[in-house]
């Protein structure tokens, strides 16, 4: 385990994945910006958009589930199609390390730089918004203890199958080796499990959730037990 965070300290600091940071505050205020807007028109239109703390919530999480899935597919070109297309992966399984435990790490980074961020994320534009709210009073509605106990789980849950739906695609981008692949089947897949607001929307129901966080860990275990196979030229 030790030698496993070791790579992983290794691999943030080789691919300078703290600058990532400025990336995820940048689409934390663009998010916060959108629903804003959101709950000026609904008050300026008289219309209602978001009727109650929960609506804004489950709102919040659709954005900012969609945005990091995205993220963790960037971040998977970043740190394996990229070097696979440029052999660099062949420099680095030349060193005395596993490759299997090289491509754990790079994996996990992804996992858990998606699900990190949905959760700090989904808690520091909730509390910003119910701030904003308090001060507007657009919506009519009270937070009670057992709707943010209720939300907490949700999101925790939410973002744990998040975090496996964003190693999906793995598989399109090292068919082709493309980032590019990568990038746009991770778009394709957010706007399958995401679009609208209603409660039809695909994401909404947990077996698909569920069924689909499995699939991208499968995808991730995979890929780990072929490396020591596959062809790397």
């Amino acid at each position: 385990m030790r030698a496993l965070l070791k790579l992983m300290s290794l691999e943030i600091r080789k691919h300078k994945l703290t600058g990532l940071i400025k990336g995820v505050l940048i689409a934390n205020l663009i998010i916060l910006g959108f629903m804003v807007l959101v709950l000026f028109v609904d008050q300026n239109e008289q219309v209602s958009t978001f009727t109650s703390f929960g609506d804004v919530f489950e709102g919040l999480f659709v954005f900012v589930k969609a945005v990091f899935i995205i993220f963790a597919s960037a971040l998977l070109g970043r740190l394996i199609i990229e070097e696979y297309r440029s052999n660099t992966i062949s420099l680095l399984f030349m060193y005395p390390i596993p490759r299997k435990k090289l491509l754990t790490a790079k994996l996990i980074i992804v996992f858990l730089f998606t699900f990190c961020t949905i959760i700090i994320s989904d808690l520091m534009l909730g509390a910003l918004l119910y701030g904003i709210n308090h001060f507007l009073q657009i919506i009519p509605d009270q937070l009670t203890l057992t709707l943010v106990q209720d939300e907490l789980v949700k999101l925790g849950t939410g973002a744990l199958y998040a975090a496996g739906i964003g190693l999906i695609p793995l598989y399109f981008g090292m068919r082709k080796k493309s980032i590019s692949a990568t990038i746009i089947s991770s778009v394709v897949l957010v706007t399958l499990i995401s679009g609208g607001f209603d409660q039809s929307r695909l994401g909404n129901f947990a077996a698909v959730s569920i069924s689909l966080g499995l699939i991208g860990i499968a995808i991730a275990y995979l890929s780990i037990r072929k490396i020591e196979t596959d062809d790397i030229a």
